[in-house]
């Protein structure tokens, strides 16, 4: 298969082969895929498949540049994504409210996404896609006339791709990197509730556990260092690709905040004029959020709102922040720190899984008991790159 481009448009020459010849793990329905697409495509449709076996629901991921910025099982749509998506939250369908609660977790980096899906594209998902800022979506299936009327957006580039549920990858894979090939053994090791197990300090009730579960199949398919907030089923903030894990830690954290902030009442209540867009209308609520809005950035605000801008007090903002609880927190490689530990509590965590085996192990898991948190040792790295 012939790419549109490779890694940026300048490398043009870019294909794509299976491994197996003349078996390939998905096929494209509309549109031409470029490098990053199908690495997006290939990981997406990983994460979502396994997320929706182990945890029988099913799931969605919102990815950005081989990363997911969110992901979520179906369950619930509150009413601050209802109303943004304009979307009925008592009738919405399964699917598309774990696609709704995955692209929520961080709506300001899931413009122009890769959608990916568990279970086949039905016509609400589809006509939801049709309104949203978005790239492609990869599914095993689409409802009669989904295609077709996905194939219609971004003037016709829309990527519309399906996944082979019955795939199954080889046991080796291989990259090549400056005239070196690497090849290792694909990791197969089965992410399910028993790596839970090893709860060294604390309780883990059984929503927390799923929680922290998702989080695991998550952080597989997130460039490291990686770590990740859930709550109900849903990521609130992914943080991937820092070299520091504390700093992972850090803006993950910065994500739930914003999420929670997002929910606040004045937040919530911002008036918009009807012809600001969806895009637009996210970005000055996490622009408001953040407290720090230039002169110039409050006229321009204040003329996309149909009644005066209200105020934010740090006050309102700390007391409504302390009100978030029953977070979990998973991280993809062994915390080295206590800080991360310390971080994580300040965004509501009360659930914590990760590896152990660091030489601070036992001072984590103090941090963690004085704290109140409970911690799950899985003895599982899950570095992704």
């Amino acid at each position: 298969m012939d790419l549109r481009y490779g890694m940026n448009p300048q490398q043009r020459s870019a294909i794509a082969a299976p491994v197996d010849p003349g078996r390939w793990p998905i096929r494209v329905l509309h549109g031409s895929p470029s490098y990053i697409n199908m690495l997006d495509a290939l990981n997406s449709w990983q994460l979502v498949s396994e997320a929706s076996n182990a945890l029988d629901r099913p799931a969605a991921a919102s990815f950005k540049h081989v990363s997911p910025a969110g992901a979520a099982v179906a369950g619930p749509v509150d009413e601050v994504t209802a109303e943004l998506n304009g979307v009925d939250r008592a009738a919405v369908g399964a699917l598309t409210s774990a696609y709704l609660r995955a692209r929520d977790a961080d709506p300001k980096s899931s413009y122009g996404d890769f959608v990916a899906v568990s279970q086949p594209v039905d016509a609400e998902l589809a006509e939801l896609l049709t309104r949203l800022v978005c790239d492609g979506v990869i599914a095993p299936g689409y409802a009669p006339g989904t295609v077709a009327a996905l194939s219609q957006k971004k003037g016709g580039r829309f990527l519309v791709m399906e996944a082979d549920p019955a795939y199954v990858p080889p046991r080796r894979e291989a990259r090549e990197v400056f005239g070196l090939r690497l090849t290792q053994e694909r990791d197969e090791v089965v992410l399910s509730a028993a790596l839970l197990d090893d709860v060294v300090c604390g309780t883990l009730p059984a929503t927390a556990a799923e929680d922290l579960l998702l989080g695991l199949i998550v952080l597989r398919y997130t460039q490291s260092n990686s770590v990740c907030y859930l709550r109900g089923g849903a990521t609130l903030g992914i943080g991937a690709g820092q070299q520091s894990r504390v700093d992972c830690t850090r803006l993950a954290g910065a994500k739930v905040d914003t999420w929670w902030l997002r929910r606040h009442p004045i937040v919530h209540a911002l008036a918009f004029r009807p012809d600001v867009r969806l895009q637009d209308r996210i970005n000055w609520q996490i622009r408001f959020i953040e407290g720090d809005l230039t002169a110039e950035e409050k006229l321009r605000l204040s003329g996309a709102l149909s009644s005066p801008m209200p105020e934010l007090t740090n006050e309102q903002r700390t007391s409504w922040l302390a009100a978030l609880d029953e977070v979990a927190f998973v991280s993809d490689g062994a915390l080295p720190f206590r800080d991360n530990v310390d971080h994580a509590y300040r965004h509501g965590v009360r659930y914590i899984a990760e590896p152990g085996g660091s030489i601070r192990s036992a001072e984590v898991q103090d941090a963690c008991r004085e704290h109140q948190i409970a911690l799950a040792r899985t003895g599982l790295r899950l570095f992704h790159h």
